[in-house]
């Protein structure tokens, strides 16, 4: 196993990890909006409490959110790692011309990784822990099934302007990290080629914009339509 701890610690494998977890995490973003979408609908949470049950309660999905949880330590641990070695090698000529050509983004990678982990530690504390850990959240019964009412932990929480301004700020780090993420996994997992990066490159624009702004919906519909109530 020596071959794979020396892999694993060296620069290239250290960028194939950060690749291919965060290529995952990406597929997990799109599931979660979609779960997360379901606040919009005006039945009083039946179909969001509904799909939390549903996600906190299957098996398989139990099993499959272990490797979301191991994805997410992964990539942040790989993450840092970059970081500190770019640092370290900030001294050589190849460290300083690829630091002076890269964009803001690339630059920044650890400094908005660092923030987006931090505020998605905010993120779980304030709801998939209640979820799964404690009896603070009331209790809903929906056909003769009882279960947690996140719904209303969720608009508690999003009728207070500076959680929404919080969850904003996160979005736009998360954006800002996708620009540069998205593109730089498929070229080091070695899909480059003159005819299909363009492709990609569209792909991980609308992708880095037109998620984050369907995740920025949901709070800022939550605000104002508690705004309207009052």
């Amino acid at each position: 196993m020596t071959w794979l701890t020396d892999f694993l610690t060296s620069s290239i494998g250290k960028k194939l990890v950060m690749s291919l977890t965060g290529l995952f995490l990406c597929s997990f973003l799109v599931i979660h909006l979609i779960g997360n979408l379901q606040l919009l609908v005006p039945d009083d949470g039946v179909k969001f409490n509904t799909y939390a049950k549903f996600m906190t309660t299957n098996p398989l999905i139990k099993f499959i959110s272990i490797g979301l949880y191991a994805g997410i330590l992964l990539h942040a641990i790989q993450g840092l790692l970059i970081v500190f070695s770019n640092k370290k090698a900030k001294g050589s000529k190849y460290a300083v011309s690829t630091l002076a050509n890269g964009s803001w983004m690339s630059k920044n990678m650890g400094l908005l990784g660092t923030f987006i982990l931090f505020f998605l530690c905010i993120h779980m504390g304030d709801f998939w822990y209640k979820m799964k850990f404690t009896d603070s959240l009331a209790m809903v019964t929906y056909d003769g099934v009882e279960m947690k009412d996140l719904y209303k932990r969720v608009y508690a929480s999003f009728s207070q302007i500076w959680i929404v301004i919080v969850y904003l700020v996160g979005l736009v780090a998360l954006a800002l990290h996708l620009l540069h993420g998205f593109q730089s996994a498929f070229t080091t997992i070695g899909l480059r080629h003159k005819k299909y990066t363009p492709i990609i490159k569209a792909m991980g624009v609308g992708f880095s914009i037109f998620i984050p702004l369907l995740y920025a919906i949901i709070p800022l519909w939550v605000l104002i339509k508690g705004a309207a109530n009052y």
